[in-house]
């Protein structure tokens, strides 16, 4: 589907047979014969006995014009031009992001734990209107806020995030990306972004196993690289970039870095309309307008049935 503010084409590669069809009418529009194949098909003589005697009416140019643009309007209407439905935000409980943050040590003694606490809050309020919920790992993983839409309240629990969060040493991000999984099934979601911040430690087949899960569900994960700025702590891991890809890529999410997520808002912040469209549910979103079209490509067919056609 492509889009243009409120105006969508959900069919666009019907685009492709618009021209053909046009090429096509209009050639046989001024190519042909007034008679068509008739005169193929009967005797000249006879067909010279026919004209005197009056009998011959030959056809008109103009038919094969309005069977073109007939054909025209009906290739126009099968790409589906449609206009976001004016309730499409009623929807917002279908759409919902949960944000996956990394505790572990290597994070919150990184020296970035300020950015991640600020990114997972723009995420939250780039989804605007939409419930975004918080989930938080380090040994182990704990739902930080349920689905909720105050921002307000949501901002309070982030900001309230420190290294002591979670008790549990280690990383084990599959449990948190677990949470996240089964907090979008018990919403009933449909078109849902799990946005994991982390520097990419702990992650190996579990949380791809977990990745793939999600993406199997019509989701998609993303992820934000968190860096390492401060010397850590003897036995701490280094940040590793390309595990993050992995479990992106098999999420059917994007990676950004901590200092520029412009992307990830972006894709967190598409309506809800887009959201739900992209998942296939284009009914919930946007007006199909090409079942109005066919009724206007009647008129020109009209042409057709005219006697002296």
């Amino acid at each position: 589907m492509s889009a243009l503010f409120s105006f969508a084409i959900l069919r666009p590669w019907w685009l492709l047979a618009i021209p053909v069809i046009l090429v096509l009418a209009l050639r046989a529009a001024w190519r042909s014969a007034p008679l068509g194949d008739w005169a193929k098909a009967v005797d000249p003589g006879l067909m010279a006995f026919l004209e005197t005697r009056g009998a011959v009416l030959g056809g008109r140019r103009q038919a094969n014009l309005a069977a073109a643009i007939a054909a025209g309007i009906v290739a126009v209407a099968l790409t589906g031009p449609a206009i976001e439905r004016p309730d499409a935000a009623t929807f917002r409980n279908l759409d919902a992001t949960v944000v996956v943050i990394d505790l572990s040590r290597s994070v919150a003694e990184g020296g970035h734990l300020k950015e991640v606490r600020q990114i997972a809050d723009s995420v939250a309020q780039a989804a605007g209107t939409r419930s975004v919920a918080v989930v938080v790992y380090a040994g182990d993983a704990y739902l930080a806020a349920p689905p909720t839409t105050d921002r307000d309240a949501l901002s309070l629990v982030l900001f309230a995030l420190d290294g002591d969060t979670v008790p549990d040493r280690g990383t084990h991000p599959e449990r948190g990306l677990a949470i996240a999984r089964r907090t979008l099934e018990e919403a009933g979601v449909i078109a849902g972004d799990v946005v994991l911040v982390t520097d990419g430690d702990g992650i190996g087949d579990a949380a791809l196993r977990e990745a793939t899960a999600i993406r199997t569900k019509g989701w998609h994960l993303h992820a934000v690289f968190v860096p390492a700025t401060k010397a850590l702590p003897d036995g701490s891991p280094k940040p590793d970039r390309t595990a993050l890809d992995r479990v992106t890529g098999a999420g059917n999410g994007v990676t950004v870095d901590l200092d520029r997520p412009a992307a990830l808002l972006d894709i967190v912040g598409a309506s809800t309309a887009q959201h739900l469209a992209a998942g296939g549910y284009t009914v919930l979103a946007f007006a199909d307008l090409g079942r109005w079209l066919i009724l206007l490509a009647l008129f020109p067919a009209l042409v057709l049935f005219r006697r002296s056609a």
